[in-house]
């Protein structure tokens, strides 16, 4: 097998559109491409769509899963550089939902020249509230009960966090979805991701920032609570906020038309100068 098949096997590679310019969506954590499936189609007339799973979650190649690589975000981000090389993609439009927010940062300030925008949906550049001046939504030892409950009872611990994550209670299929993505992962390699994503902390990279991104921040989230997206906003060069209607951490599941049209919208306007 050549080294560009290994690679799009390897990270359950699909290619959809009829249109050139690449727009590369990333998955959150416990999450595969699939969950990209109710926004995806308004891009496919436009764009080249290109969908993966990283390694280790969805349908990637399990056995390319490496316990140093992945033990940090970077590895991730590694993941992604690896694709939009091995298909020479340029001015990729990367979409990254949650922790593939900060991923995708990592991956354009290795290779900014890579990048026309990065789209960043429900995006924090850390978790964890650092007092007097950060707001994070979590305080450590949340994040530490969260751990021990997935090594106790990862079952329970999927269904406990998932309705969380949605929101939307008047629409349960989509926390049931959500809960059977984070079952159907390798429950040490979940554990192993949520660690790296719930104790990363990316504020010093933020400022580092050439690519012009939009952050897609939701009204009610517990995950990335609003004082997260303004963060986010004072401390990215050429940024854009918009804060949609749509509550939870998933507005691409639940609130797809809102997700498309901010992001077709802020697609449209000039590049910065």
């Amino acid at each position: 097998m050549s080294m560009k098949q290994d690679i799009l096997s390897r990270n359950n590679v699909k290619i959809l559109g009829k249109g050139t310019q690449p727009i590369l969506f990333a998955h959150g954590f416990g999450c595969d491409q699939n969950m990209w499936r109710f926004v995806t189609h308004a891009f496919e007339g436009d764009y080249r769509v290109i969908l993966f799973d990283y390694v280790g979650s969805g349908r990637s190649d399990l056995r390319a899963y490496n316990p140093e690589r992945y033990s940090s975000l970077n590895g991730y981000a590694e993941d992604i550089l690896d694709i939009c090389r091995v298909l020479e993609l340029k001015d990729v439009i990367f979409v990254g939902h949650s922790v593939s927010g900060m991923i995708g940062l990592l991956a354009a300030l290795h290779e900014p020249e890579l990048f026309q925008r990065l789209v960043f949906v429900s995006p924090s550049p850390r978790y964890i509230n650092e007092a007097p001046d950060y707001v994070g939504g979590f305080e450590r030892r949340d994040i530490e009960e969260l751990l021990e409950t997935m090594d106790k009872n990862y079952i329970g611990w999927a269904n406990f966090l998932a309705p969380m994550v949605m929101k939307n209670p008047e629409r349960p299929e989509l926390a049931e979805e959500l809960t059977t993505s984070f079952c159907s992962t390798d429950p040490i390699i979940a554990r192993r991701f949520a660690e790296v994503t719930f104790f990363s902390d990316n504020r010093r990279d933020l400022p580092k920032l050439t690519v012009p991104s939009l952050i897609l921040q939701c009204s009610e989230d517990l995950i990335a609570p609003r004082q997260v997206g303004e963060y986010l906003h004072r401390h990215l060069p050429h940024s854009t906020l918009r804060i949609a209607k749509a509550t939870g951490h998933c507005p691409h599941m639940s609130a797809p038309e809102e997700t498309i049209g901010i992001i077709k919208d802020y697609l449209c306007q000039p590049l910065p100068v």
